[in-house]
């Protein structure tokens, strides 16, 4: 059960008139000055939503959200690179299941370890359909879930898998490149995705210019997600911040 009294993230969600961007934090890529560096740019030009997770971890999640939570007053969702990558003090979580690929834990094998913590936070949980399509590289995602991406050149793929996750009950999909992913998600198979879904829409990984983000937006994102690139310069965000 979410929290009482809040207004869950979804729901904003669900309104696609608008298109969001949402900062992804790696708690590896901060130290503590950095990260105070980031929220001061956060406050002056604040993304819809904080997602903090990575591949692997060095560093406690817990100690990146509290950050985050207490610098900010946006929504700051946990981005799970793994099952140990959970916290009561988040707002919310993605719960992400790798649909694209075949490896019965990122399916449902994680969350089912996961489910009865979950459960007792009272945090927001949005199903989410994990599509990792393939840009030429291999991604830390790739490696660590041991899953082949979809075939960059191959949207009748794509289509199929995203409308078989909505057809089985998830709530949103997120279209992922790949962490450090060369390019991002091709344009052609988020238009191809969008025509048949209805689900909101995330696109993350190789974002690294306003004008790619337009790209996507353009072929139906209705979120894009960067990381890497803000964290190289910070800098960025104001320019994401003007895309809203």
């Amino acid at each position: 059960m979410v929290r009482q009294g809040m207004n869950t993230f979804y729901e904003q969600l669900k309104d696609r008139s608008k298109k969001r961007v949402a900062l992804l934090v790696d708690p590896d890529g901060y130290d503590n000055k950095s990260l105070e560096e980031l929220i001061e740019k956060i406050n002056l030009y604040p993304p819809d939503l904080l997602l903090v997770g990575g591949s692997i971890l060095f560093n406690p999640i817990e100690i990146t959200i509290t950050a985050l939570k207490l610098g900010t007053r946006l929504p700051v969702f946990i981005f799970p690179g793994n099952l140990y990558q959970l916290s009561d003090r988040a707002d919310g979580i993605l719960f992400l299941s790798l649909i694209s690929g075949r490896n019965p834990e990122f399916l449902i094998g994680n969350h089912v370890l996961a489910a009865p913590h979950l459960g007792r936070s009272g945090i927001e949980v949005i199903p989410t359909g994990y599509m990792l399509i393939g840009n030429g590289k291999t991604t830390s995602v790739e490696y660590m879930s041991n899953t082949s991406p979809i075939p960059g050149d191959k949207p009748d793929i794509a289509v199929a898998t995203a409308m078989a996750g909505e057809m089985l009950g998830l709530k949103s999909l997120y279209l992922e490149a790949g962490s450090g992913a060369t390019h991002s998600v091709e344009p052609g198979i988020i238009r191809s995705i969008r025509k048949s879904i209805s689900l909101p829409l995330a696109v993350g990984g190789g974002i690294r210019s306003t004008e790619t983000a337009v790209e996507l937006f353009n072929a139906g994102a209705d979120m894009i997600v960067v990381g890497n690139a803000v964290e190289k310069d910070p800098g960025l965000i104001k320019e994401f911040y003007q895309l809203k």
